[in-house]
């Protein structure tokens, strides 16, 4: 569903990508692995039309991005949940969802009933705002205001980054749904190494802005895999 391409991606004179190139297919889970600082959420915000290549291409479904805006690629399918959350703290949770209605016509502006299927703890919330939820249900919010604007290709980076374990099944449960059930083609970006093992399909290792490693869930526990993702 998506190629990248030989990209590169520099800010200012510093490079963060270096002729990186790789594909996700339709319908499976692609994780993206590596140490802080090393380029994934660079990666991620070039595919998401948040920053712009130097060289190299994107394409979705065979059809380059060039350099469509992020709310062009939303509107071809791509949700986004940021590192972070980004949710917006004085809104309330279904203000928070109903922001995903962005790219979406105007008969299909509602909350798909597998968001609150997969995190009823959103549901019980709905009038409180976004600020004075933990962490965790945060995420879950961030989750499903991209499952508002009905993707094809939902990218995650790092959703279980700073979130208690109980939350981290939650969200692990929710992805192989989607996939199994859903059909929706994911990719996510993470350090977490089990998280990763037990739901990807395909994985890459990226270290100092490039790929290193491309292969399957049970090539990580391999001695020279782990050496790329150990500090």
């Amino acid at each position: 569903m998506l190629t990248v391409s030989n990209v590169d991606l520099f800010y200012g004179a510093a490079q963060a990508l270096r002729n990186v190139s790789m594909t996700v297919p339709e319908g499976q889970i692609t994780c993206v692995l590596g140490r802080n600082g090393v380029g994934k959420t660079s990666l991620l915000s070039a595919i998401v039309g948040q920053q712009a290549v130097k060289s190299g291409e994107i394409a979705l479904d065979g059809k380059a991005m060039g350099r469509e805006p992020p709310y062009a690629r939303a509107r071809r399918g791509i949700g986004f949940v940021p590192q972070g959350r980004e949710i917006f703290p004085l809104l309330t949770v279904k203000e928070n969802l109903e922001t995903g209605y962005a790219p979406v016509k105007g008969a299909e502006r509602s909350i798909p009933a597998h968001v609150f299927e997969l995190f009823p703890v959103l549901k019980s919330m709905l009038s409180r705002r976004g600020g004075d939820l933990s962490g965790g249900q945060q995420q879950q919010l961030a989750i499903g205001r991209a499952l508002v604007t009905r993707p094809r290709l939902l990218v995650l980076d790092e959703p279980t980054e700073g979130i208690q374990p109980s939350i981290i099944k939650d969200i692990g449960r929710a992805i192989r749904f989607l996939k199994e059930q859903s059909g929706l083609t994911i990719l996510l970006v993470e350090q977490y190494l089990d998280f990763c093992r037990e739901l990807a399909d395909k994985v890459y290792i990226m270290d100092r802005g490039e790929i290193v490693f491309t292969g399957v869930a049970e090539d990580l526990d391999r001695e020279e895999v782990r050496r790329h993702l150990t500090v």
